[in-house]
């Protein structure tokens, strides 16, 4: 699989998500109270869609980049994983309930895993970016 096709697929499976996570969020707004799903619930459909359109862009970047073919899958592909673990978590968070914040009070675990996940995102998107623009300068 190439870096495109990596994020062209995964766009479409978040985005299957997001529109799954929609109807979620539907049936918890008409059964509640307040007409308001959880906030992870919610969280999870908006995330989906943003990182559905992330990897449109991510794809357009592959598709521009001249930088080697090895080199952009490994960026997409660091993208589009901590996508799905940041989606998965949060629909983790909506069936459980239990909390509005999964970053308060974070274990040590928790903490480093979140600065690899902004490593991973920052650094996956730089290398991508780079490739647009030295492939256009």
């Amino acid at each position: 699989m190439n870096a495109y096709s990596l994020a062209v697929i995964s766009a479409g499976t978040f985005f299957l998500t997001a529109l799954l996570c929609g109807v979620w969020k539907y049936v918890q707004m008409v059964d509640s109270e307040t007409g308001q799903a959880h906030f992870y619930v919610d969280t999870a459909h908006r995330a989906s869609l943003m990182y559905a359109f992330a990897c449109v862009l991510i794809a357009a970047f592959v598709n521009i980049s001249q930088l080697g073919a090895t080199l952009e899958l490994v960026a997409t592909a660091l993208l589009v994983i901590y996508f799905g673990i940041a989606i998965l978590t949060y629909i983790l968070q909506g069936f459980k309930g239990e909390t509005d914040n999964q970053v308060h009070r974070a274990s040590g675990a928790v903490r480093v895993f979140m600065w690899t996940l902004i490593g991973a995102e920052i650094g996956g998107f730089l290398i991508l970016f780079y490739g647009v623009i030295t492939a256009l300068l």
